[in-house]
């Protein structure tokens, strides 16, 4: 089967949002899974990266990836990685690199200053994005000589409010960091509430002053056929999930 690779008209530089369509993997991570803490078998998934290089037209060393931790750490890098940092975003000016985050519901958002030549990509599920994991992106960005307002930022796949429900203690986490966060809450059943991620992502990024944010507006957890969703993995009762890949190169 043919990769699937989303793009976005906001972003100059090569990229793409994989969804699942296109890889080696099989049984419950049927598809392009690039997650190598997942059980899926490890040369599978290195299969499956290596697809996705080629398809950036990058060896499968270009591909730089973090130890994702749902944190707001960024790092800015010069070359392919022997360790993965602790960290949930990166940032590059060199050219010939492959920035990857994986996702499967969170956020993966793409960034680019075309006019500076600098990059990044952040992971940013719900810890991330109230940390300022956005932010920490942007920061690091310029400490490369991007400027704030020639920054396109792109969310790409992430669950969207109408399926991710959370209780009530979420909505006091938001509220005790601001109460104007409860605009990103809806009402929902039995005393529950409807969180939208992508749009605080959104207002984020806006309010952090960037160029352009957008959204894809492609939600992992209502479409099983294109993308993998851990929040659907937990509902089905299944034992692991397949991790989405997004990725940026000059």
């Amino acid at each position: 089967m043919t990769l699937e690779i989303l793009t976005s008209d906001a972003l100059a530089p090569r990229h793409g949002f994989f969804t699942r369509k296109g890889g080696a993997s099989s049984g419950i991570f049927a598809g392009l899974n690039c997650g190598s803490g997942s059980s899926d078998l490890a040369e599978i998934v290195v299969i499956n990266r290596a697809r996705v290089t080629d398809a950036m037209g990058l060896p499968p060393d270009a591909l730089v990836t973090v130890h994702q931790v749902h944190s707001a750490t960024a790092v800015a890098v010069t070359a392919p990685l022997a360790d993965r940092p602790r960290a949930d975003a990166m940032v590059t000016a060199t050219p010939g690199l492959l920035l990857g985050i994986l996702t499967a519901d969170c956020q993966p958002v793409l960034f680019a200053d075309a006019q500076a030549g600098v990059i990044g990509a952040a992971h940013a599920g719900w810890k991330g994005t109230l940390a300022g994991v956005l932010e920490a992106t942007l920061d690091a960005m310029e400490g490369l000589g991007a400027q704030r307002a020639n920054i396109a930022a792109v969310i790409g796949p992430s669950i969207s409010q109408t399926a991710y429900e959370v209780g009530p203690e979420l909505l006091d986490t938001f509220l005790a960091d601001d109460p104007g966060n409860a605009r990103f809450f809806a009402n929902g059943r039995s005393g529950r509430y409807q969180f939208d991620l992508p749009g605080m992502g959104l207002a984020r990024l806006r309010a952090a002053g960037v160029g352009q944010a957008v959204w894809t507006g492609h939600c992992t957890y209502s479409d099983p056929a294109r993308f993998f969703s851990y929040r659907r993995t937990t509902h089905a009762s299944e034992a692991d999930y397949g991790r989405l890949i997004s990725v940026i190169r000059l």
